[in-house]
């Protein structure tokens, strides 16, 4: 089993008011499924705005591992390095 890594998490603007306003968290966890089970622990209304209520990643929000999709890669099972940073995105649209 990989060993849990320290990671950055990039918190958007309008994510933020669930995290008293921080813009980037600190957290140790050896894939996004860790991560987000950690934010679940540490910010729970933060992981309410990224994960529905069965732990799936919520549609219009994507995860992005420095500079990959998670679904590109093993999705959930994704794994994290030391430094690596996960970037919230929620989806925009607009006309």
């Amino acid at each position: 089993m990989k060993r849990a890594a320290q990671i950055t998490v990039f918190v958007p603007g309008p994510l933020r008011e669930c995290c008293a306003g921080a813009a980037e968290l600190s957290l140790t966890a050896a894939n996004v499924r860790a991560a987000l089970a950690e934010l679940e622990r540490t910010r729970p209304a933060l992981h309410r705005s990224v994960c529905d209520e069965t732990g799936a990643v919520r549609r219009h929000i994507n995860l992005f591992v420095n500079e990959q999709h998670m679904r590109d890669c093993n999705g959930l099972d994704t794994p994290l390095s030391s430094g690596d940073t996960v970037v919230i995105l929620p989806a925009v649209s607009g006309g």
